[in-house]
């Protein structure tokens, strides 16, 4: 059956065929570019070497999977290589269903990069090698049109190590691309599937709840392609009904392929038969309710935290300015101010959720992976620090501290102090506000920016009450001189937090990058200098607005150009607590270490998180910590998120969080692991060993007696059948 649908979609829809073209490294045939791909064109011998086939499509043109569906066949490639050179099989990325009538394909639309690995045998001839391939696709739209073309790449086989750089495209287009490869299923994650009347139903086992998943078979004839997979979540993954292909006969004794969830994380699955138990509604309303309480609670205690407060102090200071002012004037500025805060949380969670929906991994707080904005946000707090020393006046369009609530820019200074609360907020993740954070990216738009705006309110409320309740504002001191004392010191602590960005960058860009921000401060500084010489004067005004243009060039082009990524060590910023016990995480890491039978403790940390910061130098860093970590044998992965890494926004992704500070601690044998609290105590961490250790022990009692009693049943056994 599946033959005739090839024949008949290839012979009814063919009208050219793709001939051979002269060969070159790429070629542009009928509806697409195709090209091999080569990170580097240095072969060293005894080693490997990466190398892919990449397509290019015309919107609206696909090329297909390994098991291409109900119709299609992949790529194939045959290579002519020289002698102790071999290639191995390609490496598929996850693919997309794709609709052709009443046909259902898997394939890839846009664009896709086919990796494979070339051996390089230490009887490779050293010098100039060519690498000649002869590659055959099917590309279908409404109608399907073979092609094929040879295409070479030079190389250069070498009897000792080195390593020389392709084109610049190349690497990009094999690192943007190589993400996409299915990932192995964590060993702390599971699949099962069971037979039902229809087909069959698939359980992934995640350890946090899935709000979508698709999956794709390897084997053919398995599954009715086109039948829609209802997904429906657990508490800890996710359940798909799967319909069967009408021709299968027998069941299967494991379901193989690729399943796709939520965010975009896939993985290679063989699932073998088991208990599927039954779908729990992933979202409800106590859910909801519980995850929104958090939120709110979060958003309260961010205004506590150090890159909050002075910006909350500045709208207390206005607020006591403003005491004699009318209830309504005051309850608006409340109002305006709590607009600002949830205004910038929506835009912020709508850029997170579109560029996830784009195929980004992101996570919050993804602004701050960014060395350009961590540097204009320094710039941007230094100048406002300026301001409040008493340097120059910025007004009430900047920071609402001063003049008459009443103007017009009074209202916009609120706002835009909302704004402001929320940009230097968000790497400042509050206790019980890391897990409403992680539920809330994994429901529907509509549930996460529900939640959201309960965590804005949160953020927003001490101000908003004081506002509803002007007499309140009775018991606060009455204005006069001591203000703009206080008003000058309030730029202590926001000095303290520009020391702290310029300190992050430093981490990230090296002392390039901070030297070119202090340049822009010494810049920021002089058009501060200008502006409180000349107020309020229109050519003053300009000048400094060139210079300030000048600071923003200097920063941009010090972080973008001038300065590289610095390479980044597990054993930073770990103290004296035996530092050098600290690995960098990964995945495989993990699960090495547990198959050797050790637990794993793993700290997702950032540079610019100050949670994590403080938690490092509270509880991990200390010496009781570390004799804790010591005597259960505990293997301490650092998985450090201070710049975009897909690996690690997924592993959180994969524990229900979405951002740092995240703590989990990995039990030696199977299992998910246990997350600890966004806030740590030397206390929380050995209890949590010692809760580790005591259920470790009993599970070693009990596969001992188990062992035990399984030899004494066949000693038992034997003796019978002696006698």
């Amino acid at each position: 059956m599946r033959v005739l649908r090839i024949l008949f979609l290839v012979f009814a829809g063919l009208v050219s065929a793709a001939g051979a073209v002269a060969a070159s490294s790429s070629a542009d045939v009928a509806h697409l570019h195709v090209q091999l791909v080569m990170p580097e064109t240095t072969l060293n011998a005894g080693q490997t070497a990466d190398v892919g086939l990449y397509f290019k499509l015309e919107p609206g043109w696909h090329v297909y999977w390994k098991n291409a569906g109900d119709s299609g066949e992949p790529p194939r490639i045959r290579w002519t290589l020289p002698d102790g050179i071999k290639a191995g099989a390609f490496q598929y990325p996850a693919p997309k269903r794709l609709p052709l009538g009443p046909l259902m394909d898997f394939g890839y639309e846009d664009e896709v990069l086919f990796p494979l690995t070339l051996s390089v045998e230490k009887s490779a001839k050293p010098g100039p090698a060519s690498l000649h391939a002869k590659v055959d696709w099917l590309v279908c739209r409404e109608v399907c049109i073979p092609g094929k073309a040879e295409l070479e790449v030079a190389a250069t086989v070498s009897d000792h190590p080195v390593k020389v750089a392709a084109s610049a495209a190349d690497a990009d287009i094999y690192k943007r691309l190589l993400s996409r490869l299915p990932e192995p299923l964590p060993s702390s994650a599971t699949a099962v599937f069971a037979t039902t009347a229809t087909g069959f139903k698939l359980a992934i086992f995640t350890g946090r709840a899935e709000r979508s998943a698709a999956f794709f078979p390897v084997e053919q004839n398995i599954l009715d392609n086109p039948a829609p997979q209802k997904a429906s979540p657990l508490e800890n993954g996710v359940v798909l009904d799967l319909k069967k292909d009408a021709n299968l006969t027998g069941n299967p004794q494991q379901l193989a392929g690729v399943v796709e969830l939520s965010d975009g994380r896939a993985y290679d699955l063989v699932a073998k038969p088991g208990a599927i138990p039954a779908a729990v509604p992933k979202t409800g309303v106590e859910g909801l309710l519980k995850a929104a309480g958090l939120a709110f609670l979060g958003g309260m205690i961010l205004n506590l935290m150090p890159c909050v407060f002075p910006v909350l102090f500045i709208k207390g200071l206005s607020l006591v300015q403003a005491s004699g002012e009318e209830k309504h004037t005051l309850f608006r500025h409340g109002l305006v101010y709590t607009a600002g805060i949830v205004a910038s949380f929506w835009l912020l969670v709508g850029a997170l959720l579109g560029l996830r929906a784009a195929g980004s991994t992101l996570g919050w707080g993804f602004q701050f992976q960014s060395p350009v904005f961590v540097a204009l946000m320094a710039g941007l707090l230094f100048f406002l620090g300026l301001s409040l020393a008493g340097q120059f006046e910025i007004g009430l369009t900047l920071t609402s501290a001063g003049g008459t609530l009443a103007q017009k820019q009074g209202y916009a200074g609120s706002f835009f102090t909302g704004v402001l609360a929320v940009v230097v907020a968000t790497p400042c993740t509050a206790p019980f506000m890391g897990a409403a954070v992680g539920f809330a990216l994994a429901q529907s738009a509509l549930v996460t920016f529900a939640i959201f705006t309960a965590l804005a309110l949160g953020l927003a409320a001490p101000y908003l009450l004081l506002t509803f309740q002007p007499a309140w504002t009775r018991l606060l001191p009455r204005p006069g001189a001591w203000m703009e004392v206080l008003k000058q010191a309030t730029a202590v602590p926001l000095f303290g937090f520009v020391i702290w960005l310029v300190w992050v960058l430093a981490q990230t860009r090296g002392s390039v990058a901070a030297a070119a921000l202090l340049a822009a401060f010494l810049l920021l500084a002089i058009a501060g200098w200008i502006l409180g010489r000349w107020p309020a004067k229109r050519i003053p005004t300009l000048a400094a607005g060139l210079v300030i243009v000048a600071a923003i060039a200097t920063c941009v082009y010090g972080v973008t150009t001038l300065a590289g990524p610095v390479a980044a060590s597990a054993d930073s910023g770990k103290g004296n607590a035996d530092a050098s016990r600290w690995e960098p995480w990964s995945q495989a890491l993990v699960d090495k270490y547990r198959a050797e039978g050790r637990p794993v403790f793993v700290d997702f940390t950032a540079s610019w998180c100050l949670s994590c910061q403080v938690n490092e130098r509270v509880a991990l860093r200390t010496a009781q910590v570390d004799a804790a970590f010591k005597k259960a044998n505990v293997a301490l992965l650092k998985a450090d998120w201070t710049e975009r890494d897909d690996a690690i926004a997924q592993a959180l992704t994969s524990l229900g969080r979405s951002g740092v500070p995240a703590y989990a601690l990995y039990a030696s044998n199977s299992g998910t692991p246990e997350l600890l609290p966004e806030a740590l105590t030397p206390g929380i961490v050995t209890d949590a060993l010692d809760k580790l250790a005591a259920l470790e022990a009993t599970d070693s009692a009990a596969k001992t007696a188990t062992d035990a009693a399984k030899a004494a049943s066949e000693a038992a056994k034997a003796a019978g059948a002696v006698h």
